[in-house]
């Protein structure tokens, strides 16, 4: 490798930035055990342990309780976020 080469390779090595994420943040994301997991594998381990009539009368939630599927659960609970807070709690 040629000083010319080292050069051009720091240069372009100091152009590429982390993330502004704070020592404590990023404790604080390996803290919380939902970090990294998807809404459907969240909801698919809660109705597959609970089942749909349980996890309806644990969380008041319509979409749990009237004619409950996956897939009307988790387009309601992407766009509802205190729904969602209810379901990650």
């Amino acid at each position: 490798m040629t000083l010319e080469t080292v050069i051009r390779y720091r240069s372009k090595i100091r152009h590429y930035s982390l993330p502004d994420l704070s020592y404590d943040d990023m404790i604080e994301k390996k803290k919380d055990p939902l970090h990294g997991k998807r809404l459907d594998d969240i909801l698919n381990e809660l109705v597959a342990f609970y089942g749909w009539e349980q996890l309806g009368t644990m969380i008041k939630v319509n979409c749990f309780t009237q004619d409950p599927s996956m897939k009307s659960s988790l387009h309601f609970l992407r766009r509802t976020p205190w729904a969602r807070q209810k379901v990650e709690k």
